[in-house]
């Protein structure tokens, strides 16, 4: 899979959502952060205003759930629309069995991690996801800057998958920029987040190709 470029709504003027989603039609996904104002100290949407997003995206919708008990509200996410379902492992109760019941219905099963979590536990389960986010900033609020550690555990995720043979996106989520695309890449993320990098472009379309140019520059893909 070449890289692949996810804005994220939250970066949207939400007064004009449909509006700001049409002008990120180029890229390949569209991100949508839902925060509960527990499991982070923000909130953002709930699962009317997600269902409604999916029905009027022109792009497949990542639904990342920063809120507590997934165990309990990922399914109605995929049941939305949600082409991807991407759950906190610091939140979730029983993470293989929510992925397996979100494969079931139709989605792909993603699991996400902070930034001050360790990934070595998710190793020997990684045929059980169909993508890892690594959070590269603390989850919350947009516009940071990226956590430079994090970069190794996308490292540590590519060559895993690629010694097991998993078929396993990496998503990198956070200060994720022109200046920071290249590193992010070179670690092994292929699912790039952008927020503010792209909706704060007066043209956003032709940001997400200058985005990509950068990424195969460094990637060659």
């Amino acid at each position: 899979m070449g890289i692949q470029i996810a804005p994220s709504i939250l970066a949207a003027d939400f007064a004009n959502l449909e509006s700001e989603i049409a002008q990120v039609s180029d890229a390949d996904w569209l991100h949508v952060d839902v925060m509960d104002g527990h499991f982070v100290p923000n909130m953002t949407l709930g699962l009317p205003v997600f269902e409604r997003v999916a029905q009027v995206s022109p792009l497949p919708v990542d639904a990342h759930l920063m809120i507590d008990d997934p165990d309990r509200w990922a399914i109605r996410y995929a049941e939305a629309g949600a082409a991807s379902v991407t759950f906190h492992l610091e939140a979730a109760a029983s993470p293989v069995r929510l992925a397996r019941e979100l494969r079931a219905a139709g989605a792909r099963a993603s699991i996400a991690v902070r930034p001050a979590t360790p990934v070595q536990p998710l190793l020997e389960y990684l045929d059980e996801f169909d993508m890892v986010l690594v959070m590269t900033v603390e989850p919350g609020f947009g516009g940071q800057e990226l956590v430079e550690s994090t970069l190794e555990k996308f490292r540590l995720l590519r060559a895993e998958a690629d010694k097991t043979g998993a078929d396993l996106w990496l998503e990198a989520d956070g200060g994720v920029t022109r200046e920071t695309i290249e590193r992010v890449v070179d670690a092994g993320a292929n699912m790039l987040v952008m927020g503010s990098a792209v909706y704060g472009a007066e043209d956003r379309g032709a940001e997400i190709a200058a985005l990509r140019e950068l990424a195969k520059d460094d990637h060659g893909s």
